[in-house]
């Protein structure tokens, strides 16, 4: 009879054994798997069934809420965007069959609640009566400098960004075309499949935030960072002399660079820069060579992918670098930001608010804080340095170069700004080399102010602009404008006035 019990025992541990295991490998080891199969639709209903968080702009304007749905629908609540199209390269869209972007994906957790803080807090919010652990998303970027932003874009291709330069926070960062998340989160499958599809197929992609996620060729912008290697390398100073020339012969062929419009330039590195001369910084680029070169834009964080707290975010490029010694034809050329050279637009105004912070190149957020659903912080970004790929003495040699540009150079057509306040700039225009279409180029402008205390950094680029009879495609004339707009909104316009507070909490 016992050696009967024993084996009974002996038998239910083993199942017991065997369900405890089995448990753990569905629910635990295989969770995240099953939770990403595309038919398994009950961890999605769970989100769409429970309270979602708001987030909000750095100026208090709700982006994102949700409300409860009429009794009888699919799902216990809606998810709206009262900004429409303004902010939805930072919000992204959370949606039950096409997943979630941006801020919405990344920071899920606090918006529903779900964090272990949040889950701490809660159990003694719910002695209180508070059954609800929601919580808050607080952007960095501001509804009003987002609308001031489209609003002088007005409707052409391409993006504006803003970040303050001691700190790295994104104050702006619209880009056109873009989306309005409404037209498709709360649809019916197949309506919304429609919508999304033909967002993914339109020109110009407007589901991706192209100030962060696409990269463009920079053109003369792109002369700070080959100035900057330069000077950090001792290969020139303010003292540099290079002599007046329409062209210049590369080694290694017999095809001249010349300078834009092909015009006679030449002069110290004032003047050189100030006119954004082509050929002496081609011939800055060759005699530095490419391993200085390369190195030197590695320094400036070309070639990883920008620390910003979104996701997918895109990678500058100098190109490829394999056998650059036996192609110096092609380093010269990207000395002054043409051939292989992109850069993503975000990439620019840090290196602009490079130049403004002392050399230091700080990590850009769009996130400034989360909150619990009693308005208690969760988390608030800390400032942090990325880069520091010149010295403070080579920082103030570029500020007085751009503030030359600025004054007498490619930017005193646009850039001044209003109540004489100083501004320090560098245009760019990337010529495509499209030979059927030969003025077609990407427009830029990288600026900073007030130049003698800088508290804001922009870059403005207008994509695939077209040059005309009558009007030519330069970064001052087309960009420059936006650039002038943006600072003089936020340092005496209507942006220049306190921000109104923000009331973190309140779910739903």
């Amino acid at each position: 009879m016992n050696r009967r019990i024993r084996q009974l025992a002996a038998g239910i541990i083993a199942c017991y054994v065997v369900l405890f295991v089995a448990l753990n490998y569905w629910q635990v080891g295989r969770k995240p798997e099953l939770d990403a199969r595309f038919d398994n639709t009950r961890q999605v209903f769970r989100e769409f069934n429970r309270p979602r968080g708001p987030i909000v702009t750095a100026d208090g304007v709700v982006a994102a809420v949700s409300f409860p749905t009429a009794p009888g629908e699919t799902y216990d609540y809606r998810r709206e965007y009262p900004t429409g199209d303004l902010l939805a390269d930072v919000t992204g869209y959370f949606t039950f069959a096409f997943g979630s972007t941006q801020v919405e994906r990344l920071y899920g957790d606090v918006l529903t609640g779900t964090t272990t803080a949040q889950q701490v807090r809660g159990l003694g919010d719910l002695l209180g009566g508070n059954v609800e652990t929601t919580g808050t998303v607080e952007l960095a970027v501001r509804k009003d400098a987002q609308q001031m932003a489209k609003f002088l874009l007005a409707g052409r291709t391409g993006s504006v960004t803003v970040i303050e330069p001691k700190t790295g926070a994104i104050r702006a960062m619209y880009s056109n075309p873009t989306y309005d998340p409404n037209t498709f989160v709360n649809a019916d499958f197949d309506v919304a499949e429609g919508i999304i599809t033909d967002l993914q197929n339109a020109e110009g992609s407007p589901l991706l935030a192209q100030a962060y996620q696409e990269r463009y060729m920079p053109g003369s912008t792109f002369k700070v960072i080959t100035t900057g290697i330069a000077l950090e390398s001792g290969l020139v100073n303010l003292d540099t002399a290079f002599p007046d020339e329409r062209e210049w012969v590369p080694p290694q062929t017999t095809d001249p660079i010349q300078n834009y419009n092909g015009s006679l330039c030449g002069g110290d590195l004032a003047t050189v820069f100030a006119r954004s001369c082509n050929i002496p910084f081609a011939k800055i680029a060759t005699l530095l060579g490419p391993e200085a070169m390369v190195r030197g834009t590695e320094a400036w964080g070309i070639g990883e992918e920008l620390p910003i707290d979104l996701p997918r975010p895109a990678a500058s490029t100098f190109g490829n670098t394999d056998n650059l010694d036996q192609e110096l034809p092609l380093l010269a050329i990207r000395g002054f930001g043409q051939s292989e050279v992109q850069m993503v637009p975000l990439h620019m105004a840090m290196v602009a608010g490079t130049v403004a912070n002392g050399g230091r190149m700080m990590k850009p957020y769009a996130v400034q804080a989360t909150y619990d659903q009693a308005g208690r912080v969760l988390d608030r970004t800390s400032p942090e340095v990325w880069k520091t790929p010149i010295s403070p003495a080579t920082a103030e040699i570029e500020r007085q170069l751009m503030i030359g540009v600025a004054e007498r150079g490619t930017a005193s057509c646009c850039i001044a700004l209003e109540g004489g306040i100083p501004v320090a700039a560098k245009t760019g225009t990337a010529q495509l080399g499209v030979a059927s279409n030969p003025g077609l180029s990407h427009a830029w402008i990288i600026a900073f102010a007030p130049a003698d205390n800088p508290q804001y950094a922009v870059s403005v680029v207008l994509t695939n602009a077209q040059s005309t009879a009558d009007v030519a495609v330069t970064g001052g004339r087309l960009a420059g404008p936006i650039a002038k707009g943006m600072l003089d909104f936020l340092l005496t316009g209507a942006g220049s006035q306190p921000l109104t507070p923000t009331a973190p909490g309140g779910g739903g």
